[in-house]
C-alpha cells in the first residue's frame, strides 16, 4: 500500500512501552512507519524501583513530573510519538485481603468513559495496527487490567460511526494483538541458554512458578525480528530511572545471548480484519499487500 502505515501501541504506565515491544517500535520506526504510544496513566503512584534513587526528596515529591520527564526521554531513544490518555496510576494493591482501590483511580473509570477517551485517540492518529495486553495484563495489576479492557473496546468501537459520535471521524483499525514478550517458551529458552554457558540464570523462579500453575501457554502468533534494535530497547528502559536499576535482573542476560537465541519481539493476533497467515513475522501482513 502507498499510504503511510501508523502503529498504536496502548500501555498502563510511563516504562511499559520501553519493556514491552519497545524494539519492534524502533525497527518499524526505523522502516519509516508512524509510530504512536498511548499511555493511560501518570505512574503517579509506581514505587520507585531503582535503589540508586530510593529516598531521594525531590524525586518521591514530584514523581509525577519525574516521571514524564523519563518518557520523553524514552520516546526520543526510541523515536517514537507518545500521547497521555490523562488517568491516575492505581498502584498495585499488596496484602492479604487486598486493600480497595484508591478513589479515582484509572482501574475504577467506567470502562466505557476510558474507551472512548482512547477512540478519539484512535480516530486522530488512524492506526493500521494496535498493540495491547492481554485479558490478564501481562501481570495482573488493575491499570494493565483495564488497558486491555479499553483496547479492546475502543478495537471495536472506533470504526462505528454509532459509537462516540463526538469523537471524530470513525476509523476502523485492522489488527490488534496482544504483546507476549515475557512468554515461557521464550524464558526458557534464554535459562537453558545461561546454563549451557555456565552462567547464572534469573529465571528460575519465573519457571518455577509457571510450572505450579494451571494456565495454560498463550499463543505466540507473531514473531518480529527486531534483535538489533534490542540495545534501543535497553538505552530506552534505562531512560525510566526511577522504574529500572541497570545494575538489576532485567541486564542480567548478555546482550549477544538474547540476540543469537531469541532475536524476536513476539506477539498474540487477538483480531484481524484482513487475511493472514499464521505464524507471522510481521505486524502489517495482510496490510502491506493491500
Amino acid at each position: 500500500m502507498t499510504e503511510q502505515l501508523r502503529l498504536m501501541a496502548v500501555h498502563a504506565h510511563p516504562d511499559d512501552e520501553s519493556s514491552k515491544g519497545a524494539a519492534t517500535m524502533a525497527k518499524y520506526v526505523s522502516e519509516g512507519v508512524d509510530v504512536l504510544v498511548a499511555t493511560c496513566t501518570g505512574g503517579e503512584r509506581g514505587s520507585i524501583l531503582n535503589p540508586k534513587l530510593q529516598g531521594d526528596p525531590y524525586v518521591e515529591a514530584n514523581i509525577h513530573e519525574v516521571r514524564a520527564k523519563e518518557m520523553e526521554e524514552a520516546r526520543q531513544i526510541l523515536g517514537v510519538k507518545q500521547a497521555w490518555l490523562g488517568y491516575v496510576d492505581s498502584g498495585l494493591p499488596e496484602g492479604d485481603p487486598l486493600p480497595p482501590l484508591p478513589e479515582g483511580c484509572f482501574a475504577l473509570v467506567d470502562v466505557a468513559e476510558a474507551a472512548g477517551t482512547l477512540v478519539k485517540l484512535i480516530r486522530e492518529f488512524r492506526p493500521h495496527v494496535i498493540t495491547t495486553y492481554d485479558e490478564h495484563g501481562g501481570y495482573p495489576h488493575p491499570d494493565h487490567i483495564m488497558t486491555h479492557q479499553i483496547s479492546v473496546a475502543a478495537f471495536e468501537a472506533a470504526g462505528d460511526p454509532e459509537a462516540y459520535p463526538g469523537a471524530g471521524e470513525p476509523w476502523q483499525p485492522l489488527k490488534l494483538y496482544y504483546n507476549q514478550g515475557f512468554s515461557k517458551q521464550r524464558t526458557v529458552a534464554l535459562h537453558h541458554a545461561l546454563l549451557d554457558r555456565g552462567l547464572e540464570s534469573p529465571y528460575g523462579d519465573w519457571i518455577k512458578r509457571w510450572e505450579e500453575s494451571d494456565r495454560p501457554e498463550r499463543s505466540l502468533t507473531t514473531h518480529v525480528p527486531c534483535a538489533e534494535f534490542f540495545p534501543v530497547r535497553d538505552k530506552a528502559l534505562i531512560a525510566h530511572a526511577t522504574q529500572i536499576d541497570p545494575d538489576g535482573f532485567w541486564f542480567h542476560v548478555p546482550m549477544e545471548l538474547q540476540q543469537e537465541v531469541w532475536p524476536t519481539e513476539d506477539y498474540e493476533l487477538a483480531k484481524s480484519l484482513v487475511d493472514t497467515s499464521l505464524p507471522e513475522d510481521d505486524l502489517f501482513a495482510g496490510i502491506r499487500e493491500n
